[in-house]
């Protein structure tokens, strides 16, 4: 990793602020796509931009048509979206793989405690049929590291992972399940059973398998189902390189170096107030091959204590002021 991206993982609340006009410079001259984008919005020198307030927000849906890279070589790594909401695929370009994994797996440690003596299982089944995914290549590292020689992988063998999780129940071993939500709620309805030494975290929605339900619905059927409130979310995407957590409550924690904002859906440059539902905005300096600043097309609201927690997703009646950027 170079000097500017060992920073931004030693960044504290005092230099945030610094490191976001240092990045945002950064990729504003060595980011094509970004840089015509703020140009377009009348900004032709980045020196012109003194405060992270007036830092211009990519929309994400840049990443399903243009090469989103502030490096010009070959990248390292190229990670995909599943594609699920039929308006193509997302591609990110990773120059430094070794930025993502200090990335995730300092977020984990910093939200979960430490990897060691710890067993993975991932039943991921959506993210598994397809090559590219961000969150599998997490997992499968989070598995190397931890070295637990029952961690796995897991498509539709619930009957596998059910006896996975009774032998690490009886061994009173600590274990994470990474599950994306219809899968869980299948295992759930099949196989029932108290985790004790467990904890689940859900990755996202249905993924076109099921119908959409509220997160405090899926965390209901889930502690029913296995009697715990070690019910967490991870939120994280294809175009980012961080990912926040949320327990049981649905409020998701940032990583020191990543940051959420909620703008106005009729109006991506204005503000919402703490508690009003509006459209996510985040920095993830972690990004700093990419870009940092990205508007998502995810609703949500922030909180006084810096959580925030996510509603849903735009439709596309509902992007209008958004779209008008893209």
């Amino acid at each position: 990793m170079n000097h500017l991206a060992e920073r931004i993982f030693q960044s504290k609340v005092t230099n945030f602020d610094e490191l976001c006009l240092e990045v945002f410079e950064f990729q504003y001259l060595n980011n094509p796509v970004y840089q015509k984008y703020c140009q377009l919005l009348g900004i032709q020198n980045p020196t012109a931009i003194q405060t992270t307030a007036a830092i211009p927000y990519l929309p994400i849906d840049f990443y399903k048509t243009q090469e989103v890279k502030s490096f010009t070589e070959s990248p390292a790594k190229i990670f995909s979206s599943s594609a699920t909401g039929g308006n193509g695929q997302s591609k990110h370009l990773v120059k430094d793989i070794r930025i993502y994994e200090k990335s995730f797996l300092s977020a984990f440690e910093n939200y979960f405690g430490p990897i060691s003596n710890t067993c993975f299982l991932g039943l991921l089944p959506s993210y598994l049929e397809r090559e590219g995914s961000s969150l599998v290549y997490m997992v499968q590292r989070l598995m190397q590291i931890s070295s637990n020689p029952l961690n796995g992988f897991f498509l539709y063998e619930n009957h596998t992972l059910i006896n996975r999780i009774t032998q690490l129940e009886k061994l009173g071993k600590p274990y994470f399940i990474f599950g994306v939500s219809f899968a869980l709620l299948d295992f759930a309805k099949e196989y029932p059973i108290q985790l004790v030494h467990g904890k689940i975290i859900e990755t996202g929605g249905m993924k076109g398998r099921k119908k959409e339900i509220t997160k405090s619905e899926l965390y209901l059927q889930l502690s029913q189902a296995f009697e715990t409130k070690q019910i967490f979310s991870e939120y994280g995407m294809t175009e980012l390189l961080s990912q926040a957590y949320a327990a049981i409550d649905g409020k998701y924690v940032c990583p020191p170096w990543m940051k959420i904002s909620i703008v106005d859906p009729n109006d991506p440059f204005s503000l919402v107030q703490q508690n009003k539902t509006g459209v996510i905005r985040i920095i993830d300096l972690a990004n700093l091959h990419s870009c940092s600043f990205i508007q998502t097309s995810d609703l949500g609201k922030s909180h006084e204590d810096g959580r925030f927690e996510v509603l849903g997703r735009l439709d596309n009646s509902d992007l209008r002021g958004c779209s008008l950027m893209v």
